[in-house]
């Protein structure tokens, strides 16, 4: 399998940044995934063989479609092999309690993996947009307490009680609270969250960075919920102090991705053939 993707990543000129595109999941490429699912179809249709493990090749039967110069192999092609309508239907057939599968047109070019990570993105970005309006419409005060639950789970502020006491004192120049960067406070992160009404712009980013530098602070966060400007990004990479902005789109992802104020709805394990068990077979 690994010879067949770098030939065809070859064959099809594709650049290391796109063989290195993973699916959501972050555990398989994109293009590798395809290769596999090919191969998968093209075997359950009779067309390819395994003489061994790891290893396949071409049958007579798939010989005998090239030597029809098909325009293009596809799933609606191989529904004339009865060995793969018989792979759709053990495919297609719920066991008792399930939903009906999901069905992919014929002429799809998305893999069961594409389609699965398609609809992953879609459920997320509603997520994320839901998430944005419920924060946008709480009170400051839980807006404090978000980002205070944030940053706790992420790793930063010791205990949540030392978080506590950090965000929302100090109120200086800009500076809304201290939290400790570690678990032993060996360094400090000055933050400012609030739910500004329109975009963030360098002024505000000025002000902040002024009074990280009154303090002899070299680390900050900014966290709206709103976005900030292009002004506001450059100068923050622009500035000495290092200045990271949380814009109300990359909040929600942090959220989702360290469980703050989601739930799990359902989950979906994934698998697939433990080659090593069979070493010996």
């Amino acid at each position: 399998m690994r010879s067949a993707i770098d030939i065809l990543g070859r064959e099809f000129l594709l650049s290391d940044d796109e063989l290195g595109q993973l699916l959501p999941s972050g555990s398989t490429s994109i293009f590798g995934s395809r290769v596999a699912w090919a191969r998968t179809y093209l075997k359950q249709s009779g067309l390819l063989e395994s003489p061994k493990r790891g290893l396949f090749r071409i049958c007579p039967t798939g010989i005998a479609l090239l030597l029809e110069k098909p325009q293009k192999i596809n799933m609606k092609l191989l529904e004339r092999y009865e060995p793969y309508r018989a792979f759709k239907a053990r495919s297609r057939a719920p066991q008792e309690g399930e939903s009906q599968p999901l069905e992919l047109p014929e002429d799809s070019q998305k893999t069961p993996e594409d389609a699965l990570a398609a609809a992953y993105q879609t459920l997320r970005a509603n997520l994320e947009s839901e998430l944005l309006e419920q924060i946008k419409s709480s009170s400051p005060a839980f807006f404090e307490r978000l980002v205070i639950d944030l940053l706790v789970a992420m790793g930063y502020g010791g205990s949540r009680q030392d978080a506590g006491r950090a965000i929302g004192r100090s109120g200086d120049g800009g500076i809304d609270g201290i939290i400790k960067e570690d678990k032993l406070g060996l360094d400090v992160i000055y933050v400012q969250a609030k739910k500004w009404e329109g975009s963030v712009g360098r002024p505000e980013i000025q002000k902040f960075a002024g009074a990280l530098q009154g303090q002899r602070a070299n680390k900050g966060v900014v966290i709206t919920t709103s976005a900030f400007t292009r002004d506001a990004i450059d100068y923050a990479n622009l500035v000495n102090t290092k200045i990271i902005l949380i814009d109300g789109s990359q909040l929600t992802s942090l959220m989702i991705d360290h469980n703050v104020a989601v739930a799990p709805m359902g989950v979906y394990e994934i698998k697939k053939i433990d080659l090593d068990y069979f070493e010996s077979a």
